[in-house]
This record gives structure tokens, C-alpha cells and sequence, in this order.
């Protein structure tokens, strides 16, 4: 087995090695896809018909073709064919057609609770878009004085977090 680079698994020239550029390449060509990941999808369990070069996936669950056996590893489409990454954890990827980022959690990727259109916990979304602003309670024939100062309280803890506008 050829040595390699503890975190990234990198390919590592050997002394006396022929041909040391396919090592090196291959080196490069995995940093290439590694560093500041993108990802077209990670829904697909099977290689795109033409994907174009450069382009990089996250291999589904329950693979075939010449992905089968590669689940959760990244797939590249180089000029050379598809290069593969076995993902490591805390690896995070931006995913096109989720327009969110995903995380490895090893043996998975998971999709971040942050993103564009809110928070989310456990796939539900528990915080949305900012909404806009509202008024502290006035008015009425018969005012509660203790009820106002929770509303008027309430309504500062939203704006504090940036729910509501001000």
C-alpha cells in the first residue's frame, strides 16, 4: 500500500520512486477537490451522464455504476475520470442544488441548520425569515399594566434576536 498523508489521505512520494508525477498529480488533484468544497448534489446514487470536468458530487446512499461501493465519498469528474475522497469528519461542502451546506458526521452527511431560508433542529425549521416590525401594545378601554410590560419584554427579546425588525 502506497503511503499517504494522515488527514487527507494524500498520496506521499516514495525514495527512488519512478515516475513521481502521477503521485504528485494525484496529490494535487485531491487537494484540488478537497479544499473549500462544492458539491453539485448529494442526492444522486449514480454518476451524472456528462458531467463536466471539475465538477464534484456527494456520493448517495445505495451506489452503482462506477460508484457502487463509494457511498458518502466525494466524486470528482477530472479529465483523467472520476477521482474519489473518502470525506473525513468535520468535512463541510456547499451543495448546489440544496443551496445549503452539508457536514460529514461520520458514517454521514448532514445537512447544516443554517441556512438561507432559517434554522433548522432535527429538519424542522424553528426560526424564519425576519419578520417585520410590530408595535408595543397601546390603546384599549381597560389597560393591564402587567400585561403591556410582558408584551413590551417579549417584543424586546425578538428584536434582540433579530426576529422582528425595530
Amino acid at each position: 500500500m502506497m503511503a499517504q498523508t494522515d488527514r487527507l489521505g494524500l498520496p506521499l512520494l516514495a525514495a527512488g520512486q519512478a515516475q513521481k508525477e502521477l503521485t504528485h498529480n494525484e496529490a494535487l488533484g485531491l487537494i484540488d477537490m478537497t479544499v473549500q468544497l462544492v458539491v453539485e448534489s448529494a442526492d444522486l446514487d449514480t454518476p451524472p451522464d456528462a458531467p463536466e470536468t471539475g465538477r464534484c458530487w456527494i456520493v448517495a446512499t445505495g451506489p452503482g455504476g462506477v460508484w457502487s461501493g463509494r457511498a458518502g465519498q466525494v466524486g470528482c469528474w477530472t479529465a483523467n475520470g472520476w477521482l474519489f475522497a473518502q470525506a473525513k469528519r468535520g468535512w463541510s461542502a456547499w451543495v448546489v442544488d440544496r443551496q445549503h451546506s452539508m457536514r460529514f458526521d461520520d458514517p454521514d452527511w448532514v445537512d447544516e441548520p443554517a441556512r438561507n431560508d432559517g434554522y433548522y433542529v432535527e429538519g424542522d425549521r424553528v426560526v424564519g425569515f425576519r419578520q417585520p416590525a410590530i408595535s408595543g401594545p397601546s390603546g384599549g378601554a381597560v389597560q393591564d399594566v402587567e400585561a403591556r410590560t410582558i408584551l413590551d419584554a417579549m417584543l424586546a427579546a425578538l428584536r434582540a434576536h433579530g426576529l422582528i425588525d425595530t
